[in-house]
């Protein structure tokens, strides 16, 4: 936190937003009163006003936007950023590699999320995920489509087998 701090002071700059894609919150109790200092908004998907839900809501920073995506699956609430060429969305591709959550939450709605959201961006959008697989952060849409072990060339039916199938 300090460092943070450092660095925006010495650019003379205010965070607006600490945009979370999900959260394990009973991992990490004391993380909203440590990330409380910063004075910035935290924008996470059990938190939000239902406004920011709706598809499309964009938050504001100086000359930029950032758009909200509601990403269900990872957890009930994902959520995924949109800026430029980039969408930071979290868990959502790593199915059973969160060391906090072995299997998705909802696998019928993460399945929905990354088809009929995130795969049907353009092909050279950049994708930030977390929980990353072999220290991989960045990939692309087209990428992860065609070589995504959980979602290329399978259907939704054969996904939901495959997860009603791991281990609890």
């Amino acid at each position: 936190m300090p460092v943070l701090q450092a660095l925006l002071a010495e650019r003379d700059l205010r965070l607006r937003w600490v945009l979370r894609t999900h959260q394990h919150d009973a991992l990490q109790p004391n993380e909203r009163a440590n990330l409380a200092p910063l004075g910035a908004s935290l924008i996470q998907g059990d938190t939000l006003e239902p406004l920011l839900l709706v598809d499309g809501a964009v938050l504001p920073f100086g000359d930029e936007l950032v758009r909200v995506l509601p990403t269900p699956g990872h957890t009930p609430t994902c959520l995924s950023f949109a800026w430029r060429d980039r969408l930071f969305c979290g868990g959502l591709l790593a199915v059973t590699a969160c060391p906090h959550q072995p299997r998705p939450a909802e696998p019928g709605a993460l399945w929905d999320s990354v088809i009929q959201r995130v795969f049907t961006l353009p092909d050279e959008t950049l994708l930030f995920a977390g929980h990353a697989l072999r220290a991989r952060a960045v990939s692309t849409v087209l990428e992860q489509r065609r070589w995504h072990p959980y979602f290329a060339g399978l259907t939704r039916d054969e996904f939901l087998a495959q997860m009603a199938a791991l281990p609890e």
